[in-house]
């Protein structure tokens, strides 16, 4: 799944957007940089009626960023790897100056005519959210993945694939290690392939999550280990020409012996539509109902219910607009793991507008505001707060 590259949040659900230049497939090494500028007005997400670390919301900071792509496509195998260094500083919180990395190599291996697959690796560490974790303290956070999927064409209608992935955080700041995680999943599909395009898929997944440290304020001896079980239908739906409905939505039930009864289970899943009328506007929008996991002190994971929309517009052939919008609600106490009745969840609401200008092929520089608010919880002693971003960048491919 592609995203726009945020610097430094993640943490700040969108306050850069980098988008670092892809090399064309099979031309071999392309090297790239960018330079950036940003501020937000409430960096750490303090909420309305609580002071602020050194009676300072709002901070900027500037970001220089190096990377190179290389794609080699070898008889049948082609070879991806993307290295990103980036070095973020801050002009007030200076203790949160921090040192960026994303490292991926994808080996996209084919076996004959019916076999075919991938084979990864991912490596990165960026600044953890401060939405649901208030602190004025550098809070690195370290991702590990390796991935493995397999396909198998039975038949040119029929299709059977295999997916196996580790994930693997760790965090930099003692005060959320219990947060650290490593999560495992395996997947086996059916799938058949109609002569229009379209794609239906019967999806079993397994995820099993480990957290080796207890939550601070738990009562209990157990950790937030989980497993989740999901039996799902993928669609890849072309109802016309201009319209796509992708889904993947089913049945998930989850245990988690840590909270309450340990068990729930329920709707899960995410639809997508996709519409291009014409060849400069492109709309999207989504509604979701899954698990997630927050870094949060209270509880490991929230039940979230949402919808998002946006837009494209490439308003010239080297100006491109985009505008997004999103509303989530989180619910915490979806496996009634806390005493209250009522009250136990809150929402996030989200929006951004960007523009990026390529003035040449291997040039671009963009421009966007973005928003991010929740609305609090208060028994959960959760606040509200909204904040409001901006951020210029430069970037080139050489």
């Amino acid at each position: 799944m592609s995203r726009f590259c945020l610097r430094p949040p993640a943490l700040l659900a969108g306050v850069l957007v980098c988008g670092p230049a892809l090399a064309v497939p099979g031309t071999g090494l392309d090297l790239y940089g960018r330079i950036g500028w940003a501020y937000d007005d409430n960096l750490l997400r303090i909420p309305d009626d609580a002071p602020a670390f050194d009676n300072q919301r709002s901070d900027s900071w500037r970001t220089l960023e190096a990377g190179a792509v290389y794609d080699r496509t070898i008889s049948r195998q082609r070879l991806v790897a993307h290295v990103k260094l980036s070095k973020v500083k801050f002009d007030h919180f200076r203790q949160l100056d921090y040192d960026g990395r994303d490292i991926q190599g994808t080996w996209y291996w084919q076996l004959g005519n019916r076999f075919e697959g991938q084979l990864g690796v991912v490596h990165a560490q960026t600044l953890a959210p401060y939405t649901d974790f208030r602190s004025d303290q550098r809070n690195l956070r370290k991702q590990r993945r390796g991935f493995f999927e397999g396909g198998w064409k039975l038949h040119p209608r029929w299709e059977a694939h295999a997916a196996f992935s580790r994930d693997k955080y760790d965090y930099e700041l003692a005060a959320q290690a219990f947060n650290d995680r490593t999560e495992d999943v395996a997947e086996l599909e059916g799938r058949y392939l109609a002569r229009s395009g379209s794609a239906v898929g019967l999806v079993l997944r397994r995820i099993e999550g480990s957290y080796p440290n207890r939550r601070p304020f738990s009562l209990s001896p157990l950790t937030d280990d989980f497993t989740q079980d999901e039996l799902k239908a993928r669609v890849d739906w072309k109802a016309s020409g201009a319209t796509t409905v992708q889904a993947l939505a089913g049945y998930a039930r989850r245990k988690q012996p840590s909270f309450g009864s340990g068990r729930t289970s329920g709707a899960n899943g995410r639809v997508t539509l996709l519409h291009d009328p014409s060849g400069k506007l492109h709309y999207r929008a989504s509604l979701w109902r899954d698990f997630a996991p927050i870094e949060s002190t209270i509880v490991s994971y929230t039940l979230n219910k949402g919808a998002s929309a946006g837009a494209t517009w490439d308003a010239r052939a080297k100006l491109r607009v985009e505008a997004d919008a999103a509303y989530e609600k989180r619910d915490y106490n979806a496996r009634a793991a806390l005493p209250a009745a009522g009250g136990l969840d809150d929402a996030l609401r989200t929006a951004s507008l960007k523009a990026t200008w390529a003035p040449r092929q291997a040039v671009s520089l963009s421009a966007g505001w973005f928003y991010q608010a929740r609305s609090g919880s208060r028994l959960l002693g959760i606040g509200k707060f909204e904040s409001h971003s901006f951020a210029v960048n430069a970037s080139g491919q050489f």
